[in-house]
């Protein structure tokens, strides 16, 4: 995009960061999706549910389009938990008029809902599933339908700010760890699929927007704290064109054993 230095932050600076809606980045940064399809998958699942959650929904957009996909079949018991309060009001206004009902629930800590209570848990890019509560709100034979972030996603990008990172940051969410994790809680892992995504950042706004809405990248972003590094990537993105990296994600599928 066209635009000195200062007008481009200034303009990645000011957009709002609430909710999980990425329209904003269109032409300006882009990245691959998954060949699953996640929305899609997550909708032909809510169609045959009769209860189900899903867990850290933002604003609400992507169980909203599950909803789309699932249309004319949902459930007849449908909630949703977000911990940050501007996606909770978000997710309120946008799924409230479709039926569902949205808990204020912080991350980290139990799901507000009885034992036994779902036959479908869904979450798309959790901060960290917990999975003891997420076996515990599944009914016997339920499932866990999600699409978890990988291990060193975007870490170009990362490490371009903070430096080389150590192993144990790297190989943080490994799928590995991940269904370990689950099968510890209780759960039997079905199906777990990977995959490597091409992110491309076109200006540096993008960059802006991209670490004020992923906070988890660059723990502490400011543009005034990483000002010499921005003005030296807008520098190379003008003269080199996008910076690519490359995401991770994984489908993980995960059921609560059916009791005999």
């Amino acid at each position: 995009m066209d635009g000195s230095f200062e007008e481009l932050v200034a303009e990645g600076a000011a957009v709002p960061t609430d909710g999980w809606d990425f329209s904003w980045f269109a032409g300006r940064a882009s990245e691959e999706r998954p060949e699953w399809g996640y929305a899609r998958s997550a909708g032909d699942r809510l169609a045959r549910a009769g209860a189900a959650l899903d867990v850290q929904t933002g604003g609400g957009e992507v169980l909203g389009s599950a909803l789309d996909a699932a249309a004319p079949g949902r459930p007849a018991l449908l909630a949703a938990t977000e911990g940050r309060p501007p996606n909770v009001a978000r997710a309120h206004a946008s799924l409230g008029p479709r039926g569902v009902v949205v808990v204020a629930a912080r991350d980290g800590s139990p799901l507000p809902f009885a034992d036994g209570a779902f036959d479908l848990v869904l979450s798309r890019h959790p901060v960290r599933p917990d999975w003891p509560e997420i076996a515990r709100v599944l009914r016997p034979g339920g499932t866990y339908f999600a699409q978890h972030v990988g291990p060193a996603s975007a870490f170009e990008l990362v490490e371009y700010f903070l430096g080389p990172q150590p192993r144990a940051v790297r190989e943080a969410r490994h799928p590995e760890r991940e269904s370990a994790d689950a099968r510890a809680a209780g759960l039997e892992v079905e199906e777990v699929r990977t995959a490597r995504l091409r992110m491309e950042f076109h200006d540096i706004a993008a960059v802006v927007h991209f670490l004020r809405k992923v906070v988890w990248m660059v723990p502490g972003f400011t543009v005034g704290a990483y000002e010499d590094r921005l003005r030296a990537l807008h520098g190379r993105i003008t003269a080199d064109g996008p910076f690519v990296a490359h995401s991770t994600r994984h489908l993980f599928v995960a059921r609560r054993p059916a009791v005999a």
